[in-house]
């Protein structure tokens, strides 16, 4: 039972087609996407001599076209993420690059491997819609993840703001234009729309809702609470951006707990199979005497499955909701 190098030719296909998808991504877009940037993307665009109303009308483009592209066959499954992710490519584009990472995928499979036509066709689609998916999820989660990051600094900069007598959507502005992306962006567009008539409450419960992030529910609410009913606004404020630090600490605190556990259940899951590989390697015959038994095909099914179900089991248990 030896290992063919066609595992091997398939696994690095499919890692240059993630690295394909950024690479348009970036040829497409600029640095302006990339998170983290000191200049956020909407500072970039005004500076760049845009005009404010066609910036606004540019960000909320990108940020609602995912959501309308739910109509689009099986797109749906992807459009939840790529509007976390805030995708600046259009649904239309994202299935487009699919179709352009199956046939880059099938090129390389013809060049490189000798498998029959059919095969070739059904691993590339797989591999096109595969690389999209995890790619787009990776934009999502880390998109997210900074959000949770910058939050707790965005609501002190409000809080400084308000405290000096500006009014919320000054502070906001203000806000926006010291936070960098993804919440930099996020926030100078809830204060643009909010200068051009739109509820700031309204504003900060999409960008919550869009986002499926609880802190920011909690701070749309006092927002809302407090201009229906009036307010310290600032203390509202300066009080949740501690309970949200403190809940931020107290998630990575537990994520370092967990650490051990996870990182044993991947060892545990993986060590099996890197053991297979390397009998396979070091004896390829290491099989032979059973591998044409009845059993054997049942047996390695199971071990599979208790293998898959180990590690669902160990994420869920780890996976602990602060």
């Amino acid at each position: 039972m030896s290992i063919s190098p066609t595992l091997l030719i398939y696994a690095l296909i499919f890692g240059g087609i993630l690295l394909l998808v950024e690479a348009l991504y970036l040829l497409t877009f600029g640095r302006s996407v990339r998170l983290g940037s000191r200049l956020n993307r909407r500072l970039e665009m005004l500076h760049s001599g845009g005009k404010r109303a066609d910036v606004i009308d540019r960000l909320r483009k990108e940020t609602t076209q995912h959501g309308r592209g739910t109509a689009i066959p099986f797109y749906s499954l992807l459009a939840e993420k790529a509007e976390k992710g805030k995708i600046a490519f259009s649904p239309l584009m994202l299935i487009l690059i699919m179709g352009l990472l199956a046939c880059a995928a099938f090129v390389g499979l013809s060049l490189f491997t000798a498998a029959p036509t059919p095969l070739k066709i059904g691993i590339s689609a797989v591999m096109g819609i595969a690389g999209v998916w995890i790619w787009v999820s990776g934009k999502a989660k880390k998109r997210r993840d900074l959000i949770e990051e910058q939050l707790p600094d965005a609501i002190d900069l409000l809080v400084r703001g308000l405290r000096v007598g500006h009014p919320f959507t000054h502070a906001l502005a203000s806000a926006a234009k010291e936070i960098p992306d993804p919440l930099g962006s996020e926030l100078g567009l809830i204060a643009d729309e909010a200068a051009y008539g739109r509820d700031v409450g309204e504003a900060l419960m999409a960008f919550a809702e869009r986002m499926d992030m609880q802190d920011i529910r909690f701070l749309a609410v006092s927002v809302t609470i407090q201009a229906q009913s009036g307010g310290n606004l600032a203390e509202i404020l300066d009080g949740l951006s501690k309970v949200v630090r403190a809940r931020f600490k107290l998630f990575r605190r537990v994520r370092a707990i967990t650490a051990e556990a996870k990182w044993s259940g991947m060892f545990l899951s993986g060590f099996p199979i890197a053991a297979m590989l390397m009998i396979s390697v070091i004896k390829p015959d290491y099989y032979d005497e059973v591998k044409e038994t009845a059993l054997f095909i049942p047996t390695a099914l199971v071990v599979v499955a208790f293998l898959i179900v180990n590690v669902l089991y160990m994420r869920k248990m780890v996976n602990i909701q602060v």
